[in-house]
């Protein structure tokens, strides 16, 4: 038998090692696991196994720190996705991932096939996907091409999500300068499964069938992998070729020949083909069970012709899955996949040589140990610089300024904001009642999706403010996880587990670095404090685009998808006040920081101060108060304070249901700093007169900062000597900023 794995290479040169994303350490290395020079084949599987992406080389030691385990997880980080039990003998299943690069590249493709791979990597492990979320950050809105970014990116989103079946239920959108060259398009899938019938990708039993089912495979994607673990470049709109493209009408008969088949006991393990296509789910598959695996690339269904054995071996196709079978089972397996019209293939076997061997016409192309591939990959421990916390903003500092002296003009501006104007534009596009489970449309605190056929539902949500971040990686990072925990409460969701998916700019830097190390410490004790471990998350760096001698990198954005359980469904309420004559209370202390608020950025033109500290404690002792009388039905409404504080929070309860409110606020400080301060836990909640005092008194009881601040009613929203502005208006503001900056009236 012919073989090329031992024929030495001219065409790898220290050029050609550099364009796989591999440094001359690294290819040193490599010389000595496999003790010979790779051809191009092997070459291009380390490249890509070993880029940022696939290994983690720079955060693997930091990842390490987050917490991962408690009662209810069933399956960290490691898997497709992480599963947690939800009771009844279900389980949830979870994950949020990056497609920024490709995003940027070409907007619709890259946010369709970046929905597409995360509902694969939920239904991989025997989940049917119930709810798709997504945060999506872009560049200012005068920046020429953020209006083409954000059509193309929400329209392959709705696309995708839209025909393959599965509700788009929320998310978030901002908007910033320091996405102008890097948007970031992450993606989150929640589905249900049985407890007891979750499937893994270790791979076992040897001689056990390799079978590829799904779409053929195609150029597409190849070096995905790599061209999202590297900074953009002047050349950004040449990386066309590297981005997917994907059918979601192929993904949905994927879904259903694959949950058909996991219902029968066929699967040993099944893995999605993701970033680095068959390369990563076959090393992965076989690393896991420490076992060997050949694959006879003659038989892979292919829809071009002439594909060499590297480019099958990156192709990054879409719809497309690895399973390991039960020999006997293999006849049951193709039928259900014939019945579905999808391709159909036994393409290897299991081996005890462990060792990845690739063969062609006859002919072997790799012939690479499988376990040094995973566990040799490198590991860096990159220097970096803590960042300092900038100067607290005085808020004596804003009361000369006349800019402060109008209140509703400020509020005005802030509802119309980009970061804070309706995203009704986007959702709309989305179906967000398909399978007829949604309670919670989009616009909520967090959304919620019933377990169907069942008085449960999950609360969903995806948060972040990057601008804390970018002021106090730590405190931003704490932040990240505790706004996500608040959203969940503020429905009566009890916060179970978080996914994330952290963008980062070029991580060779140590200010870069530094960030990333202080966003995770403070997600670490975020996530121990309110016990609300990581079961499952993505990391993307390289989000940064260099010109000339110019290097812009996003801001740090550590976005967390936090999932929680309502036992009983009738138990939730939405953030719009829902009738005349309740009472509005403050729960949480008003300090009137506004360091880093958009409140600052957006009325004075300033980005400056340190971003609001967060207090664990307090955060906890105020959710769960809160959680509890929504549970004892005292609750008609809550919302938690986040951007643009309380002012922000209570015109944003008025607007859906136009239920106006009068309320007063005391004099303890200067007005826009009571309005508009976004100091951390709290929430906003209207109750029923008669629950009033018991609600205040228990509070104080716990020590538990609460204020009455008035009442619902009217069609204005009202606060005495300050503000007194109808309803209808401060909608229209919000409403129409995005449909007019779309239609270029903007």
């Amino acid at each position: 038998m012919k073989s090329s794995t031992n024929r030495a290479n001219a065409f790898i040169t220290p050029e050609v090692v550099a364009e796989h994303g591999l440094t001359a350490e690294e290819y040193q290395k490599i010389l000595g696991i496999i003790g010979r020079e790779p051809n191009m084949t092997e070459l291009g599987i380390f490249s890509v196994m070993w880029s940022e992406h696939c290994s983690y080389k720079t955060t693997r030691k930091w990842l390490g720190i987050l917490p991962t385990t408690a009662p209810h997880v069933i399956c960290g980080p490691g898997e497709n996705a992480g599963v947690i039990d939800i009771g009844d003998g279900q389980a949830a299943i979870f994950k949020m991932e990056s497609h920024n690069h490709p995003s940027y590249i070409e907007p619709y493709q890259g946010a369709a096939t970046g929905v597409g791979g995360i509902l694969r990597d939920v239904f991989t492990m025997g989940a049917r996907p119930i709810a798709n979320m997504n945060a999506l950050r872009f560049g200012a809105p005068d920046h020429p091409k953020t209006r083409h970014l954000l059509a193309g990116v929400v329209a392959g989103i709705g696309g995708y999500g839209n025909c393959v079946g599965v509700p788009t239920v929320g998310g978030e959108c901002t908007f910033h300068p320091s996405y102008n060259g890097n948007i970031l398009v992450n993606a989150m899938t929640v589905g249900i499964a049985d407890k007891n019938k979750i499937f893994y990708s270790k791979a076992a039993g040897i001689g056990n069938p390799v079978v590829y089912v799904g779409s053929k495979t195609g150029r597409d994607g190849i070096h995905g992998a790599t061209m999202a673990s590297a900074e953009f470049g002047e050349d950004s709109e040449e990386k066309r070729p590297t981005v997917q493209v994907g059918d979601p009408f192929t993904e949905k008969l994927l879904i259903e020949a694959c949950l058909e088949l996991m219902a029968t006991d066929a699967i040993i393990s099944i893995q999605d083909m993701g970033a680095a296509g068959l390369t990563s789910s076959s090393l992965e598959m076989a690393g896991k069970g420490g076992i060997g695996i050949e694959l006879e690339l003659d038989k892979v269904p292919m829809r071009e012709e002439g594909m060499t054995p590297y480019e099958i071996m990156l192709s990054e196709s879409q719809e497309r899955m690895l399973m390991i079978l039960k020999p006997e089972k293999e006849a049951l397996a193709r039928k259900i996949f014939e019945k579905w019209e999808l391709s159909f293939a036994v393409i290897g076997k299991l081996t005890d040589t462990g060792n990845l061997v690739l063969k062609m016409h006859g002919e072997t192309y790799a012939d690479l140990p499988v376990a040094p591939i995973s566990t040799d990959a490198p590991v860096y421990e990159r220097p970096y610089v803590r960042q300092v916390p900038g100067d607290r903003f005085q808020v004596s500092d804003i009361s000369l300024k006349p800019e402060t002296r109008n209140l509703i003009a400020s509020l005005k501006k802030l509802l119309s904001c980009p970061d804070l104007a309706s995203k009704r534009w986007i959702w709309e596009q989305y179906d967000h009642m398909v399978m007829n489970d949604t309670v919670f449309r989009p616009g909520g605190d967090a959304a919620v999706v019933r377990v169907h056929a069942s008085q449960k539902a999950l609360a969903i949500t995806t948060d972040c403010t990057p601008r804390y971040c970018y002021a106090d990686p730590y405190e931003g990072g704490k932040q990240a996880v505790a706004e996500s925990w608040r959203n969940l409460t503020a429905v009566g969701a009890k916060p179970l587990a978080i996914t994330n998916c952290l963008n980062f700019g070029n991580p060779q830097k140590p200010e870069i670095m530094g960030q990333i190390v202080g966003c995770l410490e403070g997600m670490r004790d975020a996530c121990l404090a309110l016990d609300y471990p990581v079961i499952s998350g993505n990391v993307s760096l390289y989000n940064e685009t260099t010109i000339g001698d110019k290097a812009s990198a996003v801001q740090p954005t550590p976005a967390i998808g936090g999932v929680g359980i309502l036992t009983d469904i009738e138990k939730r309420v939405g953030n719009s006040f829902t009738a005349a004559g309740q009472d509005i209370l403050l729960i949480g202390e008003t300090k009137g920081h506004l360091g880093s608020s958009l409140y600052l950025r957006e009325i004075l033109g300033q980005e400056e101060g340190t971003s609001p500290p967060v207090d664990l404690n307090t955060e906890r002792a105020n959710g769960d108060f809160v959680r509890e009388y929504i549970q004892h039905g005292k609750i008609a409404a809550c919302h938690d304070i986040s951007d643009g504080g309380l002012l922000v929070a209570l015109a944003e309860m008025t607007l859906r249901n136009t239920v106006g409110a009068t309320v007063a606020f005391p004099n303890t400080l200067p007005i826009p700093a009571f309005a508009y301060g976004e100091d951390q836990a709290r929430y906003l909640i209207a109750v029923a007169p008669e629950h009033t005092k018991t609600i205040l008194a228990a509070a104080a009881k716990q020590k538990i900062p609460a204020l009455l601040l008035g009442k619902t009613g009217g069609d204005a929203l009202v606060v005495e000597g300050a503000v007194n502005e109808k309803i209808n208006v401060l909608k229209d503001i919000n409403e129409s900023w995005l449909p007019d900056y779309m239609d270029g009236a903007t």
